[in-house]
């Protein structure tokens, strides 16, 4: 017999002394666990800022950076390379798009087609725009207005969702914030500050915004600044910071340049990210202005036809464009919508009809848009359309008239099938 081979016991395991062969056979073919206990920290989800505690960091941080350059940092003269750094309390986890410089601008071929807007349109345009309705107001005309309030009463309590919220703020909040305001007007590329992602999470987030002075930074800023908002604020919140922050400034490049910035012009594609905040708080308060322009139409108007949006939203805001007085610019937005080709309900088609049905005792000539857009309209949904709603889009081509797209529409009503032809039943014998 030869000699007994000894049992290997691994490090850690602990084997009786008599055990029985079978046993020993069995367990060999058994992973063993090594009973390690691990302990890791998670997050929990619900975790939330709240103001007290960020207010003590940023104390916390801006006395560690005025230890610091105490300390001396004699090679950094720059103030935008001192600041960031140690306010950004870390890197950027986000992943940064690779963008031209803040001075490049949209010349038209990258994006969407070079615009060469015709004086005489633009005349005829003119012509249907109401001037008169109310300007729109920026966060900085609410937040003194606010502010004016605050003068005459003790405190004031905000209950209502879609109001600012005033606080009193921490002097050195403030100043933290007003440092984030010189990064920001500066603002090229690379990581924002992270205290600026705090603010979406704040009550108050308009008045520290405001702190931020958002008509002063780079179109690189306000790039990020959208991706940050429209990823961290709910839709009623996204919808106030485009209508407060994001509209004002598209509007205000566009005017002084001709053409938008290209950061500007992905502001405004990000701010698709929230579909419902983006209809009511950008799109439809621009053409409720009564004063867009030919070339913010078209631009805005490309952006909307290149991307994804939802069928509902885009159902609600046809029908409320629909509803409006009506513009050049409304034309625009309704065939870029009708070339989507959404499988529209009844009530958005019968909108869309009565829009362009108004228009009968029109005695304005009406600019090529408006038939192209009912063009598009009968190419898409005249299938969707009832029989008296087609007699009567015939009658308005008799008082509504233009030399080459008129007879195409007729063409195309008189050989539709309206939707309520198609329930007919035979009748029995």
């Amino acid at each position: 017999m030869g000699k007994a081979k000894k049992v290997r016991v691994s490090k850690g395991d602990t084997i009786p002394k008599k055990v029985p062969l079978g046993d020993q056979i069995e367990g060999d073919g058994i992973v063993k666990s090594k009973q390690r206990n691990k302990s890791r920290y998670r997050a929990s989800d619900d975790e939330e800022f709240v103001d007290s505690k960020v207010s003590s960091k940023v104390i916390n941080l801006t006395n560690k950076q005025r230890k610091e350059e105490e300390e001396g940092e004699d090679g950094e003269s720059s103030s935008h390379r001192k600041f960031t750094p140690k306010l950004s309390l870390g890197t950027n986890e986000d992943e940064e798009d690779e963008m031209p410089s803040d001075d490049e601008q949209v010349t038209g071929n990258e994006f969407y087609e070079n615009i060469e807007i015709n004086e005489a349109d633009e005349r005829a345009l003119e012509m249907f725009m109401d001037r008169g309705r109310t300007v729109t107001r920026t966060l900085a005309d609410i937040i003194m207005e606010k502010l004016d309030e605050k003068k005459t009463e003790i405190q004031t309590q905000l209950s209502d969702i879609g109001t600012v919220q005033m606080e009193e703020i921490n002097p050195v909040v403030k100043s933290a914030f007003e440092g984030v305001k010189e990064i920001l007007s500066k603002y090229r590329s690379g990581p924002l500050p992270k205290i600026f992602k705090f603010i979406p999470s704040l009550r108050n987030w308009e008045q520290i915004l405001y702190i931020t002075d958002p008509p002063g930074w780079t179109a690189a800023a306000m790039y990020q600044a959208t991706r940050i908002f429209a990823s961290n604020l709910k839709e009623n919140m996204a919808q106030r910071f485009y209508n407060l922050v994001l509209l004002p400034r598209i509007r205000d490049d566009l005017a002084e340049y001709k053409r938008l910035n290209f950061h500007l012009y992905q502001a405004v594609r990000k701010a698709l990210y929230k579909p419902r905040g983006f209809m009511k708080g950008f799109l439809l308060p621009l053409l409720e202005s009564g004063d867009c322009t030919l070339r913010e139409a078209i631009i805005i108007g490309s952006i909307i036809g290149k991307n994804s949006i939802p069928m509902y939203e885009s159902s609600a805001a046809l029908l409320k464009i629909a509803e409006m007085g009506y513009t050049g610019a409304n034309s625009i937005f309704i065939r870029i919508f009708l070339d989507k080709k959404y499988a529209l309900p009844y009530r958005v088609v019968d909108g869309v009809v009565f829009h362009f049905l108004r228009m009968e005792r029109e005695t304005r000539e009406l600019p090529v848009l408006w038939h192209q857009s009912l063009l598009t309209f009968v190419q898409r949904y005249k299938s969707d359309i009832s029989s008296e709603q087609k007699e009567a889009l015939l009658e308005l081509l008799k008082k509504q008239y233009h030399h080459t797209l008129t007879a195409e529409i007729r063409r195309e009503l008189q050989h539709a099938k309206c939707r309520d032809v198609e329930g007919i039943e035979p009748m029995e014998a």
